[in-house]
């Protein structure tokens, strides 16, 4: 289709490809910005400001600490009927940086912004780009979706650093505790009978969980760390601290297996004595649903760029709070590849390779395609009425 409901769809890829070119540098150098200095969740300050001042110079109206987090975003283009949102992310991991490659995203989403912002006029389009802080942790998107901030709406975008391109994956749901044994001190030698062992009270929780393993539905995973056993070795612990993690194919399994684990920590808590409580941290993740015709659109336009994309159809990869948002409206999250030498994510070798010139080349192409996905979908009439008829369902809903 060369033409649709507004503006010629030709001229408006000319003008997106060419865009994105014209800030080719700028983006890299903030890719590169903030591989440098990375910054964990709800502290990307510096990240977040990078970001804003980019877009206030390109002439987004920008607003920053949206949503009641202080290093959340939005910059807004444009005064269409359709607002497209580009989600960017730029938290790092704690003591190895950029590990998930999310320099690279947040460059990407800001790119695909400016490159949809130069043809939002001819295609009665709105462009959002929302710095999505977090999502290593607590969730910024999952609370942003609560705050209000996609309301408006109709479609999401982001790519995802990978080791290679690929479309149409699905991810795991999550959600995390943070728990805390407490026990009674004594002296371990004299009289340990007196105490109450709040880390045995952990490692029975951590076997009963290891044997529950086997009867876990498919898909689902439980991890988690010690994060606290206790002060003195001659002395029986009277606080343990950890984190845990549990993963499922659905929302819905996630909750049905976070009951049994929940019942393993207090058997630990029963079998001991020790007290037990458990508070949620941050927000559960739900499972990725990517959007069909986006998914297509993009696979059209990264392979436009000489790119070689693999659909992953029916697999699933890690856990995203993008699936909080592709569960709400239509939605994408490709990943973006370049040459890592076999590493995966969320290690320091991962992380070395960020700044590669096979990761530059994935900022500039992630943005150009991603904002081509947008194009397509402002100038297909049948697309736009989908769009805008689920975006008012949604309201309705509400």
């Amino acid at each position: 289709m060369t033409g649709g409901a507004h503006g010629d769809l030709d001229e408006a890829r000319h003008a997106v490809a060419s865009t994105v070119r014209f800030w080719g540098d700028r983006l890299v150098g903030l890719s590169h910005s903030l591989h440098d200095e990375p910054e964990t969740a709800l502290h990307e300050h510096r990240s977040a400001a990078k970001i804003a001042e980019l877009l206030v110079e390109a002439g987004f109206e920008v607003s920053r600490g949206v949503g009641e987090l202080p290093t959340a975003l939005v910059a807004s283009h444009g005064t269409g009927e359709l607002v497209l949102g580009l989600c960017a992310e730029y938290d790092a991991l704690p003591g190895i940086g950029h590990a998930c490659g999310h320099n690279v995203n947040g460059a990407a989403a800001v790119g695909a912004a400016l490159g949809l912002a130069a043809a939002a006029d001819e295609l009665g389009l709105t462009v959002k780009l929302i710095g999505t802080p977090a999502e290593e942790d607590i969730g910024g998107k999952a609370l942003l979706l609560k705050a209000g901030v996609f309301d408006d709406v109709a479609a999401a975008m982001m790519v995802h650093a990978a080791p290679d391109d690929s479309v149409g994956a699905s991810s795991l749901a999550i959600g995390a505790w943070d728990l805390t044994y407490t026990g009674t001190p004594a002296h371990a030698a004299v009289a340990p009978w007196e105490g109450v062992n709040a880390l045995d009270a952990m490692a029975l929780a951590h076997t009963a969980i290891g044997l529950l393993r086997q009867q876990l539905p498919p898909g689902a995973l439980v991890h988690g760390i010690v994060t606290e056993g206790g002060q003195a070795v001659n002395v029986i612990p009277a606080r343990t601290r950890a984190r845990y993690e549990v993963r499922a194919p659905s929302l819905e399994l996630l909750s049905e297996v976070r009951e049994r684990v929940r019942a393993c920590f207090e058997a630990g808590a029963l079998a001991t004595g020790a007290a037990l409580e458990l508070r949620p941290h941050g927000q559960d993740f739900a499972e990725l649903r990517q959007d069909p015709y986006m998914t297509e659109a993009y696979v059209r336009a990264a392979r436009g760029l000489g790119r070689t994309v693999t659909s992953r159809q029916g697999e699933t990869l890690a856990s995203t709070d993008m699936g909080n948002v592709s569960r709400l409206l239509p939605a994408i999250h490709p990943t973006i590849g370049y040459d890592t030498a076999g590493a995966r994510q969320h290690t320091p070798e991962f992380t070395a390779h960020g700044k590669s010139p096979g990761a530059d080349r994935a900022v500039l192409d992630g943005a150009t395609a991603l904002a081509l996905v947008g194009a397509d979908l402002a100038a297909s009439a049948e697309q736009r009425r989908r769009l805008l008829a689920g975006l008012a369902e949604r309201r309705a809903g509400r």
